[in-house]
């Protein structure tokens, strides 16, 4: 594909709606960033080597980790093309975050060393992560990302989520902020990294909306059904890019949603043992942040699980793929130990996963089980 300005094209261009969602969950963002990685690598080999993952989805949405891989995948050059390959994002992994989770540099009393910091405030100060943030994303705004982006966060001044939606901004120019800004405000999980505030301005420099932003995790590890909603919401409202698709009409949905992996299968809690905790054990225990571990996992699954019952119920259910990893076991399922061999060991899991059958829930028992299926064969071309 030429590095030209082309427009974006409106979803009903093609035979689908396009929907790729990505989760939460830290440096497990490498798993999602390697699948990512190869299924742009096979694209290239149908329709050239400059195709990129924003030609081929209507909308690209992202918490937390996700928020910023969607942004990268999204993000403009100068000639109006992606700024980054899909196999840029792994390299950013692999890169920076030693430096955005540095390790703890005192191996004799590091569970005290946790405490202290759990108590005092968070565990990382962020400023690595905001100043690379953005130094890669720069000036670029959300009403200028190549492919439609969801992005959830939660303000903590309103108590209520705050869904940066590049459908939204042609409504409210108030939501229209810096990628930067929202990656960095999506990315900052209770516990882990500050909370984070910034503003939005008109031309004139007038205060447009102030933000109090926390993770979007707290409110959709799992975004999937958050992008769902938003192009609901413009069908509703009768926006001609979506004539005649109506809101329930899920079998024009293709929808690819991947996690980033998840100890699951360890079963590395009971109630015996919580039972018993308090305060600092749903904080600390484990070498993890239990408290944050179940909610994020709670919200993901509960996505999932509504997903794959709609999507079974209207007879669609090749038009929705969930991938995700429930076999991570000790420190590769952890959000920051950000240690050479750990990231390496990411890496290995999104391969391994490539390797595995396409599998789906049991709406019966909510365990995933390999399946035969496929998706449709229009769902290759470009959006």
């Amino acid at each position: 594909m030429a590095a030209t300005d082309v427009p974006l094209q409106p979803p009903t261009y093609g035979n689908f709606i396009s929907v790729l969602s990505i989760d939460g969950g830290g440096i497990r963002g490498l798993i999602p960033g390697t699948i990512l990685s190869f299924l742009e690598s096979e694209l290239q080999k149908l329709d050239g080597e400059d195709a990129r993952i924003a030609d081929y989805f209507d909308v690209i949405s992202g918490t937390s980790t996700g928020g910023l891989v969607s942004a990268m995948l999204t993000a403009p050059d100068e000639n109006n093309r992606p700024l980054f390959a899909a196999k840029d994002i792994k390299d950013f992994y692999l890169n920076h975050c030693p430096r955005i989770f540095p390790q703890n540099n005192c191996p004799l009393f590091p569970l005290v060393t946790k405490i202290i910091k759990s108590l005092s405030g968070p565990k990382y100060d962020g400023k690595y992560l905001h100043n690379i943030i953005r130094e890669k994303l720069g000036s670029i705004r959300l009403h200028q990302t190549l492919s439609h982006v969801v992005i959830p966060t939660f303000d903590i001044k309103r108590l209520q989520p705050t869904i940066f939606s590049s459908y939204e901004v042609k409504k409210n120019p108030s939501m229209d902020a810096l990628l930067s800004d929202i990656c960095i405000a999506t990315s900052a999980a209770p516990t882990y990294l500050p909370t984070y505030y910034f503003e939005t301005k008109d031309a004139e420099g007038k205060v447009l909306r102030e933000f109090n932003l926390t993770d979007g995790g707290v409110a959709a590890n799992n975004p999937a059904l958050v992008a769902m909603g938003e192009l609901s919401k413009e069908m509703i409202r009768g926006s001609p890019d979506f004539f005649p698709i109506k809101p329930m009409d899920y079998g024009r949905f293709l929808v690819i949603s991947l996690g980033t992996g998840s100890p699951k299968n360890d079963e590395k809690y009971n109630a015996h043992g919580a039972a018993k905790w308090g305060i600092l054990d749903w904080l600390t225990k484990g070498g993890s942040t239990p408290i944050i571990d179940v909610f994020s996992q709670a919200s993901g699954d509960m996505v999932d699980l509504h997903l794959s019952v709609v999507f079974q119920a209207l007879h669609s259910e090749k038009s929705y793929l969930r991938i995700q990893d429930d076999t991570l076991s000790g420190v590769v399922s952890s959000v920051d130990v950000a240690t050479t061999k750990n990231l390496d060991d990411l890496v290995k899991a999104g391969e391994e996963l490539l390797k595995k059958p396409v599998s789906r829930m049991n709406l019966e028992t909510g365990i995933c089980e390999v399946c035969k299926t496929t998706f449709p064969r229009e769902a290759s071309s470009p959006c």
